[in-house]
C-alpha cells in the first residue's frame, strides 16, 4: 500500500506496508503496520537483525505516549509494597524509593516527549489524533494518579493540614483532567475514525481509565481528609468510579464480540488482554475504600441517615463481584499468552504488570475486610509474580532500547492503522 503524506521531518514522502518475516505476525496485525518513513527505508525489513542502526536524534521520533505505562506500573508496584499484609523490615522504605524512582522517570518520559515535539515538528498533532498512539495520550494521567496516590501513602507526613489541602487540590484538577481527556478523545474518534469492531482491542478503554481512577485515588485520600471535604471527594469519586466502570463494560461486550468473531488477537497484542483486568479491579478496591472513608454515621439531607453498617458490607459484596469478573478476564490473557507467546517486545507488555497490580491490590482489600489470611497469603504470592514480571518486563524493556527493537521505525505505536483516515 502506497501514497504520499507529509514526513515527519518536511516534505512528502510514501509510506509503505512493512514486511515481517514471521507470517502469523503480517497476517494478525492485518495491514495495521503502515508507517511514515523516509525514501531509503521503503526496502527495509524491520524485524531483520541486520537491519540498518539509526541515531538517538532519528529514533526519539518514536518514543511514543506508551512510555508512560512504565511510570504508572512502577508507581503501581510502590503502592503494592505499602499495602503489603506481610510487611518484613524495611520494605516500605523499598516502597519509597521506588516512589521516588517513580516520579525521576516521569519527569524524564516527560523531558523525552518533550525533546520529540520539539526536533520533530508536527509530531504531537500527529501523535494526539493517530488512530494506535492516540489511545495511549491518557496513560500520562495513569502514572499522574499513581504518583498522586503514593505521595498520599509515602510523602504526607501525619497531621499536616497543608499537605491535606494540597492532596485535596491535586484529585479535583486530576478529575478535571480526565473527564476532559475522557469526553474529547472520544469525541474526536467518534467523529474521525472508522475502526471496525474486528480491529477492537483493549486500548479503547484507555480514554476512560483516568476519570475511573478518581475513585481510586478518592479511596485513598478520604479517611485523611477533614469531612468537609472528605465526603463530596468520595462523591465524586463514586461518580467517576462509576463512569469508568460503565463505559469499560459497554466496551467488554465489544471485546468478547471480537474474541468470539475473530478469534484472539495476534500473538505481538495478546499482553494486552490484560489491561480488561483492571476496571472491575480497581472499582472493587475504590468501593470498599470509600466506604470505609465515610463518617460512621452520615447524615445527608435533613435527617436521612446513612448507616455504615449497611453501607461496608454492602462494599465488600460488591467488590468480590467484581473481582470475580476480574479474575475471568486475567484467566483468558493468561491462557492466551501460554497459547502464543509474543516474540518482539513492545510496550504494550506493562499491561502485564499495572492493571494486575489492581486486581492485587482489590485482593488484598477483600482479604483485610474478610480477616481471611488464606485470601492475604494469596494476595502475597501474586505480589511476588507481578514483582518477577516487572523485573522481567523492565529488563526486555532496556534490551529492547539498546538493540533498537523499539524507539525504530515500524516497531512503534506511531504506526499508523489502516483504517487512519
Amino acid at each position: 500500500m502506497q501514497g504520499d503524506i507529509p514526513s515527519a521531518l518536511g516534505g512528502v514522502t510514501p509510506y509503505i506496508q512493512f514486511s515481517s518475516p514471521d507470517a502469523s505476525i503480517r497476517d494478525g496485525k492485518e495491514g495495521h503496520d503502515i508507517e511514515k518513513v523516509e525514501d531509503e527505508l521503503a526496502n527495509i525489513d524491520i524485524y531483520d537483525p541486520n537491519r540498518p542502526r539509526f541515531n538517538f536524534s532519528r529514533r526519539i521520533a518514536h518514543f511514543t505516549w506508551a512510555w508512560y505505562t512504565l511510570s504508572m506500573s512502577t508507581g503501581g508496584l510502590a503502592l503494592l509494597m505499602y499495602a503489603q499484609p506481610h510487611q518484613f523490615p524495611g520494605l516500605r522504605q523499598i516502597g519509597f524509593c521506588v516512589y521516588v524512582a517513580n516520579i525521576v522517570i516521569f519527569f524524564g518520559l516527560v523531558s523525552s516527549m518533550t525533546m520529540r515535539f520539539v526536533l520533530h515538528k508536527g509530531t504531537f498533532k500527529r501523535s494526539i489524533t493517530h488512530s494506535r498512539e492516540a489511545f495511549f495520550v491518557p496513560t500520562i494521567f495513569l502514572a499522574i494518579a499513581t504518583i498522586i496516590t503514593g505521595t498520599q501513602r509515602y510523602a504526607i507526613p501525619e497531621g499536616s493540614e497543608s499537605a491535606v489541602w494540597l492532596i485535596s487540590a491535586l484529585f479535583w484538577s486530576y478529575v478535571a483532567g480526565s473527564l476532559f481527556v475522557a469526553i474529547a478523545q472520544y469525541s474526536y474518534v467518534f467523529r474521525t475514525h472508522s475502526l471496525g469492531l474486528h480491529t477492537m482491542m483493549p486500548t479503547w478503554i484507555l480514554p476512560i481509565f483516568p476519570i475511573m481512577l478518581s475513585g481510586t485515588i478518592a479511596s485513598v485520600i478520604a479517611e485523611t481528609q477533614p469531612e468537609m471535604n472528605a465526603i463530596p471527594i468520595i462523591i465524586a469519586g463514586l461518580t467517576c468510579q462509576g463512569l469508568g466502570l460503565s463505559v469499560a463494560f459497554m466496551m467488554y461486550a465489544h471485546m468478547v464480540g471480537r474474541l468470539m468473531a475473530r478469534g484472539m488477537p495476534n500473538r505481538e497484542h495478546r499482553a494486552g488482554l490484560f489491561m480488561n483486568v483492571g476496571p472491575p479491579a480497581f472499582t472493587a478496591l475504590a468501593i470498599i475504600g470509600m466506604a470505609n472513608g465515610l463518617p460512621d454515621h452520615l447524615n445527608i439531607n435533613q435527617g436521612m441517615v446513612l448507616d455504615m453498617k449497611i453501607i461496608r458490607p454492602m462494599a465488600v459484596v460488591g467488590a468480590i463481584f467484581l473481582w470475580a469478573v476480574s479474575l475471568w478476564w486475567f484467566g483468558i490473557a493468561v491462557v492466551s499468552m501460554i497459547m502464543s507467546p509474543p516474540q518482539y517486545f513492545h510496550l504494550n507488555w506493562w499491561a502485564m504488570a499495572f492493571p494486575n497490580t489492581g486486581f492485587i491490590l482489590a485482593t488484598i482489600t477483600i482479604g483485610n475486610e474478610l480477616q481471611h489470611e488464606g485470601i492475604l497469603w494469596f494476595a502475597t504470592a501474586m505480589s511476588i509474580c507481578l514483582l518477577t514480571t516487572y523485573c522481567f518486563v523492565l529488563f526486555r524493556l532496556v534490551k529492547a532500547v539498546i538493540v533498537q527493537d523499539i524507539m525504530y521505525p515500524g516497531r512503534d505505536e506511531d504506526v499508523l492503522d489502516g483504517t487512519d483516515n
